[in-house]
């Protein structure tokens, strides 16, 4: 099973917090690890655990459980891509903090109003008291935060309710990284789409009911940063009759000057061959030149070309 283990980061070290995620990565001073048990936390933590980051809380300088009621104005969720290693290269303005974990964003809620559970909190006390060392604790916190509603996303308007507070945590991050997934494409479709009841495919041009078309990133969601993933140049609408899987797996793709194209594995099935044909030479109605970074990725990186 996965660990979990929580940072916490001051209002002071806002810029720093900004920049870590935007790159996706954190790092520490290596005298900050040196002391008592927490280098020997960090080095534990393995591909694929989470790290969640609480910014901007109260006075750390309170009793055991002091924070139990405690809110942050942060709440970022991430997992461990790539364990503890060293590196000099700058990144921050202010310091090396040459002891550095790579990470994939899942989450990030600004201004939250969530409470964790107490030893999460604890955890995140502790970590303010010990220069932003990281600390284990259960990841229970976890649940609270998948499940949370997003102000920010209206669920009256969504096709698929996400009913994160029904699923029973069973221990499972993955389940929770679903949940976290799920929670990201709400607030995305929102942004993006607003709450119109009809969409158009940004790349057959039909409208359609809302629940038959869904946000594609061009470049896709695995391959992308967490900016990248929220980056709406980034986002199309690709509908359910066809277009969205034939543009994820690189069936068809967009050249250099907005027009569809059917890419080589088309040719693999004569049936294939003439459903990607069918869209060739429509004009994709989100490429512009400020997008084509992403569409040429997925030119190259996906359909071959």
């Amino acid at each position: 099973m996965q660990k979990t283990a929580y940072v916490y980061v001051p209002a002071g070290s806002a810029t720093n917090f900004a920049i870590g995620l935007r790159e996706s990565i954190w790092g520490w001073r290596s005298a900050a690890l040196d002391k008592a048990d927490s280098r020997a936390i960090v080095s534990d933590l393995g591909v694929g655990d989470y790290l969640v980051f609480g910014h901007h809380g109260p006075s750390s300088r309170v009793a055991v459980g002091g924070w139990a009621d405690a809110h942050l104005r942060r709440i970022v969720v991430s997992q461990i891509i790539r364990p503890l290693y060293t590196d000099q290269a700058p990144v921050w303005p202010d310091d090396v903090y040459p002891e550095r974990v790579d990470l994939d964003v899942l989450s990030d809620d600004p201004a939250s109003t969530l409470t964790l559970p107490p030893d999460a909190m604890e955890a995140l006390r502790m970590s303010a008291n010990k220069q932003g060392t990281a600390m284990f604790a259960g990841a229970d916190a976890l649940l609270t935060i998948a499940a949370a509603p997003d102000p920010h996303v209206d669920a009256s308007v969504e096709d698929e309710p996400l009913e994160l507070g029904a699923i029973e945590f069973d221990g499972s991050t993955d389940v929770v990284r679903a949940m976290l997934g799920r929670r990201e494409q709400a607030k995305i479709r929102r942004a993006k789409f607003g709450t119109q009841a009809r969409l158009t495919c940004s790349l057959c041009g039909r409208t359609l009911p809302r629940a038959l078309v869904r946000i594609a990133h061009v470049k896709r969601r695995s391959m992308a940063t967490h900016a990248e993933r929220l980056d709406m140049d980034n986002v199309i609408a690709a509908c359910n009759l066809g277009c969205d899987a034939l543009f994820e797996d690189g069936y068809i793709y967009v050249d250099p000057d907005g027009v569809i194209q059917p890419g080589s594995k088309a040719a693999t099935l004569p049936d294939l061959a003439i459903a990607a044909k069918t869209l060739q030479g429509t004009r994709c109605r989100e490429h512009t030149a400020r997008t084509d970074p992403f569409f040429e990725f997925h030119r190259q990186k996906i359909a071959g070309i």
